[in-house]
């Protein structure tokens, strides 16, 4: 995939989670060590979403795709932001399926 395509599927995510009353926190993440797609708030819950794009769901949709090594390392990312900004609150992790047609999140990882 694109660098470009990615970009877009994650700033569709955004403008979707922003529509479901989620604020941003921050999007494309990084460390040396780990990234995270989108980190954002709602009702006083950080959620850390990966974003997954699929052209189209012929082969599964892409929350499909999280592996248990990827699991491994978006808990890994959420701990190292959770520890650096010092949050103190709940927080979740959450997967965004994209395709051509739709939006779906999947948050109970």
């Amino acid at each position: 995939m694109s660098t470009a395509i990615g970009r877009d599927a994650e700033d569709r995510v955004a403008r979707y989670l922003e529509q479901q009353g989620y604020k941003i926190v921050s999007q494309n993440w990084r460390t040396r060590y780990c990234e995270i797609d989108i980190v954002a708030s709602k009702q006083k819950v950080v959620w850390f979403v990966e974003v997954k794009y699929r052209s189209s769901t012929a082969q599964g949709a892409g929350y499909e795709y999280v592996t248990d090594k990827k699991l491994q390392q978006m808990r890994f990312a959420a701990e190292f932001w959770v520890q650096s900004e010092k949050w103190t609150g709940e927080y979740r992790l959450a997967v965004a399926s994209v395709d051509d047609q739709a939006i779906e999140m999947i948050d109970d990882l």
